[in-house]
């Protein structure tokens, strides 16, 4: 949240310079409050795990949040129960005509298939033409930061010659974008995934800004339209375990996987994983939560 401070307060300028937020009393006084609808398209296998782990970040923050999960109704999942399903989640037809001030797509274990080979994947366009006009801002995650690129940017993935897994340094680029305020200049992200999209076209592309990158993880954050689409290439929401659970899943189906990368102290699967990446992805969904909560309009409708 911001703080509200005096308007010829000295030290206001101070606080900007070091992009921290602060609000006029002109600003304050003319804001109105409501909760904030915050949309959430699960793509994930066992959604329950995923709703935990992103729940875990949204709840990081003061403002009272919202939450609808939505699913893809041209998909139908193995993994998570149908009476679950139609307790907690709803369609896209049953949301399009509803507005919301954000909108999470997250990853999806299909990202060695080519996007028009995904059962869903004309729905999902949907959805994302849909959130051009319907949501204040979107966040992708993995995957579905490469499909959005792909659909919003026409930037193709890249097959990697093996599976990116572990955790990660990124450094901090544009300081003063709302998403990275109170970062460290580097910081630590969990990555897991067979693709990627290349630096260099991410780089080429005039209308996005990176924002993170790694030199062996690749990009990591980057915006567009002033913050109206976020894409994080890798998983800020994951839990101390997940890495794990993976390595142990992918050793069992013999694929004979790499231990994850600065995960494991001394590289020992017997041994705790380490948990180094936390503050910050919680920071980064805050931001998030923050800006949303500072750009979209008090009616949802009016959002354009």
């Amino acid at each position: 949240m911001p703080i509200k401070i005096q308007n010829d307060l000295p030290v206001r300028e101070i606080l900007e310079k070091e992009n921290l937020f602060v609000v006029d009393e002109t600003r304050a006084i003319h804001q109105d409050i409501r909760p904030l609808e915050i949309a959430i398209l699960n793509l994930m296998p066992k959604k329950e795990d995923t709703e935990l782990d992103l729940l875990r970040m949204i709840s990081n923050t003061p403002l009272q949040v919202n939450i609808t999960f939505m699913r893809m109704s041209t998909h139908e999942s193995a993994h998570t129960s149908r009476n679950h399903l139609q307790q907690f989640y709803y369609t896209f037809d049953e949301l399009r005509r509803r507005h919301f001030d954000g909108l999470i797509i997250t990853g999806a274990p299909v990202e060695q298939m080519e996007y028009e080979e995904v059962d869903y994947w004309p729905e999902l366009c949907e959805v994302m033409a849909w959130s051009t006009t319907h949501v204040t801002s979107a966040f992708h995650i993995c995957w579905g930061a490469q499909a959005g690129l792909y659909y919003h940017h026409g930037l193709q993935k890249k097959l990697l010659k093996e599976k990116l897994s572990g955790v990660y340094r990124h450094k901090v680029y544009h300081r003063k974008d709302p998403l990275v305020r109170g970062f460290d200049d580097y910081f630590l992200i969990p990555h897991s995934r067979y693709t990627t999209v290349p630096h260099e076209a991410i780089k080429s592309c005039k209308d996005l800004k990176v924002l993170a990158e790694s030199p062996e993880a690749g990009v990591l954050l980057i915006t567009a339209r002033g913050g109206r689409e976020v894409y994080v290439m890798g998983h800020p929401e994951y839990d101390r375990y997940t890495l794990r659970d993976e390595y142990v899943r992918d050793v069992k189906k013999g694929i004979n996987p790499k231990i994850p990368i600065n995960y494991f102290p001394e590289d020992d699967p017997e041994q705790k994983p380490l948990l180094e990446w936390r503050s910050h992805s919680q920071l980064l969904y805050s931001n998030w939560i923050n800006m949303v909560y500072q750009e979209t309009p008090y009616e949802l409708e009016e959002i354009r």
